[in-house]
């Protein structure tokens, strides 16, 4: 057991099919889980595992109350970790591409369970993977309190996670932001927010969907009003080994949850 992540999970000997093997790429899928409830929870480790680029998965909006999602995974032969968050929503990080293994000192200052960051090998290469969720704006009487401080935090973290010695580093989740310029434009948020997202590629971590598609129109998250909202977003170090990008709504469609799933395809040769 780690004592940064108190309630990190293992590969099961005798859990789910083989662990995949080299071929060159590894996907990685940004799903928020929106607290599901145990069942759901199972329902979408299911898809998850069938997911054929769902080799490394940053889970968002985790319940707190429970593990399922974490033992469903690790029966589906994934490794696991997510820590311990006093009943809070937290993020989970699974693998089947290789062990993780908790990097040193990259820990959120405000809410630490809100960011998981671990480094395995993939095909000979150094991968670094930051998990991400900031919280939503909150209740009147903390209005944008933990929002601003979580973002603080990992903007405070992003020159440490460029700096690793690592062919490929990641962060990824649901930000709860969206990028300037935004379509359609979203007047609740402020500069402080958009600042966040530009910090960023301010430490060399490109957009990896804008790098791809500069100008595409699509959305991760619906409102009431119908309006849609880009804020799953995956950054790397390695935009040159970006393969694809792209969201897939299924799980909206599903109704696994209120976000579509991001899958993100990183050359590892």
């Amino acid at each position: 057991m780690s004592e940064i992540f108190p309630a990190q999970m293992s590969l099961l000997d005798t859990a789910g099919p083989a662990r995949r093997r080299g071929t060159g790429e590894a996907g990685l899928v940004v799903f928020n889980a929106q607290h599901a409830s145990p069942e759901r929870s199972r329902a979408q480790a299911d898809w998850l595992a069938a997911h054929g680029r769902a080799d490394i998965v940053v889970a968002s909006e985790v319940s707190g109350t429970h593990t399922v999602l974490a033992q469903a995974l690790t029966e589906h032969g994934y490794d696991v970790l997510v820590p311990d968050s006093g009943g809070d929503y937290r993020v989970l990080l699974a693998s089947r591409t290789g062990t993780l293994s908790p990097v040193p000192g990259l820990r959120l200052a405000h809410l630490p369970h809100r960011a998981v960051t671990a480094q395995l090998a993939v095909d000979g290469i150094r991968l670094v993977v930051m998990g991400l969720y900031v919280p939503s704006r909150g209740p009147r009487e903390r209005r944008n309190v933990d929002k601003r401080l979580v973002q603080e935090s990992i903007a405070a973290l992003l020159p440490a996670l460029a700096g690793q010695d690592a062919e490929i580093a990641v962060a990824a989740g649901d930000l709860n932001v969206v990028e300037p310029g935004h379509r359609p434009h979203h007047r609740v948020f402020g500069a402080w927010e958009y600042d966040f997202y530009r910090a960023f590629a301010a430490h060399g971590l490109a957009d990896a969907f804008r790098h791809l598609h500069p100008d595409l129109l699509d959305h991760s998250w619906y409102g009431r009003s119908g309006d849609g909202y880009r804020f799953d977003h995956t950054f790397t170090t390695a935009p040159g080994r970006i393969r694809s990008c792209a969201y897939d709504h299924a799980p909206r469609d599903l109704r696994l949850s209120d976000h579509a799933a991001m899958t993100t395809v990183l050359a590892t040769s």
